[in-house]
């Protein structure tokens, strides 16, 4: 294997704006991106606009050769023309398609995969959101070999992070990616010099996520202050969490919980000295930033102001 794994030829793979700082450090590194594979460009927005993906328009701004094939398992002839690329080593980083057998055993380096979870815990499509769900005090970023399997590649290099008490779901994925990018870094000589060996994960000790919904987002507030807002967090930006008001979805997009009690029903608004609650199961959710249905989110102290009937009433009903 060559020394110098500035030499390798390395195909980059991802498709969303967390992808971008993985691809970034690649190039910054020195290392020779021969072609840059992302999700096809979708229309986007109410004028449907053809979006292009951040990783493609990243890829051209760093003027790397983009390629954007709809399936590499459907697509004989896609494969074809990754093969004629002859890669050392595919990169992989929220690519978001199914890659074959074909594909990912062809390098001679394999194919290496950014994985924001401590795995094998967190297999699946939403590692970050159900960290932060579970009340997780820690996770991190694990780089594997992609196999056949969901996640459930030999561990090439592992690190982990706290989670900082207020830390929503969008902010930390985003931080376990540029930590993942800089790990990928630091591992990749290693690995072109077979320093390291990859250890399999220990399938007794796996746990799977599932891919999250709209629905999943709907606040039980019969569940404890706490844990509702742990779902604000772990749900931001998406699925998002929200409850229905006089037959209409509200979104509440920031809120915190306290120990304070109160003698008032699940899902009732009550005025607090440093501002507006609602009571659960255990506690009272101290409410932020609110959306109403098709109005602009706002801030709680401004929201009772245009619904003056919202306090004393009941939510979620």
């Amino acid at each position: 294997m060559t020394s110098n794994a500035n030499n390798l030829r390395i195909i980059f793979m991802g498709t969303p704006q967390l992808a971008v700082p993985v691809l970034k450090a690649l190039v910054e590194a020195g290392h020779n991106l021969v072609g840059v594979y992302s999700q096809p460009d979708r229309q986007s927005g109410r004028g449907k606009r053809v979006q292009q993906t951040p990783v493609k328009e990243a890829a051209l701004e760093l003027e790397l050769p983009v390629f954007q094939p709809a399936s590499l398992s459907r697509d004989e002839s896609a494969r074809k023309e990754l093969a004629d690329l002859q890669p050392d080593l595919i990169v992989v980083a929220a690519y978001g398609l199914f890659l074959p057998e074909e594909t990912f055993s062809l390098p001679r380096l394999k194919t290496l995969n950014v994985h924001p979870s401590l795995l094998p815990r967190y297999r699946g499509p939403s590692p970050v959101s159900t960290a932060i769900l579970n009340g997780d005090d820690e996770t991190g970023v694990t780089i594997i070999q992609l196999d056949e399997g969901m996640d459930s590649g030999p561990i090439v290099a592992l690190l982990t992070t706290e989670i900082g008490p207020n830390e929503a779901c969008d902010v930390l994925t985003d931080r376990l990616f540029r930590m993942g990018s800089q790990l990928l870094v630091d591992t990749i000589l290693g690995w072109a010099k077979a320093d390291i060996s990859p250890e399999p994960q220990d399938e007794s000790k796996v746990t799977i996520t599932s891919r999250l919904s709209r629905e999943d987002g709907l606040i039980d507030w019969t569940d404890s202050a706490e844990f509702i807002a742990r779902k604000i967090r772990a749900y931001h930006t998406w699925p998002g969490t929200h409850t229905t008001w006089q037959g209409k979805t509200v979104k509440i997009i920031a809120g915190k919980s306290t120990s304070s009690s109160s003698a008032e029903l699940p899902g009732t608004v009550v005025a607090l000295d440093d501002g507006i609650g609602v009571t659960t199961g255990d506690g009272l959710l101290i409410l932020d930033t609110l959306q109403m249905e098709g109005r602009r989110s706002a801030t709680a102290s401004d929201f009772v102001q245009g619904y003056k009937d919202f306090v004393g009433s009941r939510l979620g009903l």
